[in-house]
């Protein structure tokens, strides 16, 4: 009886871990899943930042200040093929991590992906 009341909590918990992730990504133009000891995600939210991005528009979720953050994690994983962060969507599409996020910053992309979705201050 124990085993079965584990696997519905576990169910459970892993639609509650999609209907965030899902709905974190699909409401925010910019949504990155970070954890606030991570040099390459630290390094990632400083290229953000240096966009004036309307503040309704980006989320940043620190992973590690959530209990679900492994289930989190797994889940960004079978989305993206990485559970490494941080993990970056841009108007609901995956564009990877702190190096893809540097490339397209440095090849002018990022800004016009950020025009794209109208999540620039004008």
């Amino acid at each position: 009886m124990g085993l079965l009341m584990d696997k519905q909590t576990v169910n459970l918990v892993d639609e509650s871990v999609r209907i965030f992730v899902d709905s974190t990504v699909s409401r925010y133009k910019v949504a990155v899943f970070s954890k606030t000891y991570c040099p390459y995600c630290k390094r990632a939210k400083d290229i953000l930042k240096s966009y004036p991005i309307k503040e309704d528009c980006l989320e940043i979720i620190e992973l590690e200040k959530r209990p679900d953050m492994s289930q989190i994690q797994s889940y960004l994983k079978s989305m993206t093929g990485a559970s490494t962060v941080p993990r970056i969507f841009i108007d609901s599409n995956s564009i990877g991590g702190c190096d893809d996020l540097t490339k397209l910053h440095k090849s002018g992309e990022l800004k016009k992906y950020l025009e794209d979705c109208n999540c620039l201050e004008s």
